[in-house]
């Protein structure tokens, strides 16, 4: 039996209604751009008189709206949401799922390793990121570019999309350990999703209030944040270390505790 292909099958769906959503939410998105360009309107004065708080709960920081690259930073907030909320979901339920249809006794007792069967399952899960990366990518490049009168994106859009994937493994590997860990893997998708939350929510008071800024790292939304991918700074070399030192503790409690666990069918 070849787990890979097998859990390929089974995100098939889901993959395909990820990736139709994102392509419509960068597409709505620039075309509203296009739409509030063409009325005339300063869209830099507007973001001046909206108060700090909405501001930053709605992603919008410092970005110069009135370019398409400083109105895709405001987009990206939203995309980097979507994206760890599939990477989450998916990485809880690739695992938790064996218990929860009653497969887990079926799936064990082949003449496979656990090894090999956790493996096939986060190489699958891998491609199922890269390919909504990829699909947010090349909707990206296309739509920024089409409004974006000759300025160019290809490479502020890149180091976002590196950000992004970085996100997405972090927290692929966050609901993997919870699915292999927690002695009910059936919470570990909302488990995931309340840990998504708490820091997706930390990253915003963090930008409302100064005085905890040191929480930031606490929340990989702040290790990739859009304002500082797109303008000099890049990436950070200390979030991106702190990020692959998460993702290895993560991916190794995947692999201990799934060779440890016991069966709940």
């Amino acid at each position: 039996m070849n787990v890979f292909i097998r859990e390929m099958k089974a995100n098939r769906k889901a993959l395909i209604i990820w990736s139709i959503g994102v392509f419509f939410m960068v597409a709505s998105s620039m075309v509203k751009y296009a739409g509030l360009s063409a009325s005339g309107q300063s869209m830099n004065d507007l973001l001046a008189q909206m108060p700090q708080s909405l501001k930053a709960i709605m992603g919008m920081g410092t970005f110069d709206l009135s370019t398409a690259t400083g109105y895709y930073g405001v987009i990206f907030f939203y995309l980097a949401m979507m994206a760890t909320i599939h990477a989450s979901m998916l990485g809880a339920n690739i695992i938790a799922k064996e218990e929860r249809d009653k497969t887990a006794e079926f799936l064990f007792v082949k003449p496979i390793s656990r090894n090999k069967i956790i493996t096939s399952k986060l190489l699958a899960a891998l491609v199922n990121l890269l390919i909504i990366n990829l699909v947010t990518f090349v909707s990206s490049i296309l739509m920024v570019q089409k409004y974006s009168k000759g300025e160019a994106v290809s490479g502020d859009i890149t180091r976002l999309m590196l950000g992004m994937f970085i996100l997405q493994l972090i927290f692929l590997f966050i609901g993997t350990a919870i699915a292999t860990i927690s002695k009910h893997p059936k919470t570990a998708p909302s488990l995931a999703t309340g840990i998504l939350l708490f820091t997706f929510v930390l990253s915003i008071a963090i930008d409302l209030n100064r005085k905890i800024e040191n929480l930031k790292y606490f929340t990989p939304f702040k290790y990739f944040d859009a304002k500082n991918l797109m303008c000099a700074q890049g990436f950070e070399p200390i979030y991106v270390i702190l990020s692959f030192v998460i993702i290895a503790v993560l991916f190794w409690a995947t692999y201990v505790f799934y060779r440890g666990r016991d069966l709940n069918v």
